[in-house]
């Protein structure tokens, strides 16, 4: 497998190390913040890889956990700076490997955010040929002043719902029941998604909350939002 760092890796100038080492070295640029607090998340995709393996198109699966592990440290008001991910396989195959990758260095890519390594495990005997498993970490950074958590929620709050871009990768155990995946179709248009098959809705990769997060950060002139969840 020819894995180019251009097309399968996201670099920041704060790396300083390639991928390939025994650990990730970041250089944290201080003078940014005024007091930096470490912001950390790690998360899987859940059972949204089974639709993945079904279709047999994967690279949407690689920038859900990258999305996914990046919303919820940036709805604590973090700047996500790397990522690190873990692929386990019964059998390291292609395309399914370099669409893994290509996948999470487009959401890094996108959310400025170094890929600084990771770790693909191939246990044959443990997992079965065809299935694998992704899980990722994300780690970021904020000013202290900046925190957004649950504990500034006050009685007259304004409650600000946003628009969500799908199904993202949460609760894939009780949408694959609602739409019957396993005996479904999934390339036949479904009149209920306007005309999209279940296969392409469902394999649509998430967005990050990055950009609404920010923005809602600093409504109302700079006021602090008590609370954000992704």
């Amino acid at each position: 497998m020819d894995i180019s760092p251009d097309n399968y890796f996201s670099r920041n100038p704060e790396m300083l190390s390639p991928i390939g080492g025994f650990g990730g070295l970041f250089q944290i640029d201080l003078s940014k913040y005024k007091e930096p607090v470490m912001v950390s998340s790690i998360d899987g995709v859940g059972t949204k890889l089974m639709v993945a393996m079904m279709m047999e198109k994967y690279d949407t699966v690689g920038c859900d956990i990258v999305n996914h592990c990046i919303n919820d440290i940036s709805v604590q008001g973090a700047e996500p700076v790397y990522f690190l991910d873990y692929i386990g396989i019964g059998k390291l195959r292609s395309p399914l490997y370099e669409q893994v990758l290509s996948g999470i260095a487009k959401a890094c890519r996108e959310a400025n955010c170094a890929v600084l390594g990771g770790e693909t495990a191939e246990m044959p005997g443990f997992y079965p040929e065809d299935e694998y498993d992704l899980a990722g970490f994300a780690c970021g950074i904020a000013d202290r002043d900046r925190i957004i958590d649950k504990e500034k929620i006050t009685a007259g709050d304004v409650i600000i719902a946003l628009p969500s871009s799908g199904v993202h990768s949460n609760g894939f155990s009780l949408v694959r029941k609602v739409f019957d995946v396993e005996n479904a179709d999934l390339t036949a248009p479904c009149e209920a998604l306007g005309g999209k098959s279940i296969g392409k809705e469902l394999r649509d990769h998430g967005q990050t909350g990055l950009g609404d997060a920010s923005a809602l950060s600093q409504w109302r002139r700079g006021a602090a939002v008590p609370c954000l969840a992704p």
